[in-house]
């Protein structure tokens, strides 16, 4: 015995309800942190919800 926990696995049935919300959550994402109004320039509102967004989390954008 080498005194390190086994790895447990993830249940895959487990898993699928969440598959669903990883796109979203990338593009969430890349809204906020890449997109420097190339998308959010539909409306000021939200532009500016993206800019604050990224001060927010402290990555640079202008």
């Amino acid at each position: 015995m080498s005194g390190f926990p086994t790895p447990s696995t993830i249940p895959f049935p487990r898993l699928r309800p969440w598959l669903p919300a990883v796109p979203v959550l990338l593009l969430v994402a890349y809204l906020v942190l890449m997109d420097n109004g190339a998308i959010s320039q539909t409306g000021t509102f939200l532009h500016e919800l993206m800019h604050d967004g990224r001060h927010l989390l402290g990555v640079p954008c202008h």
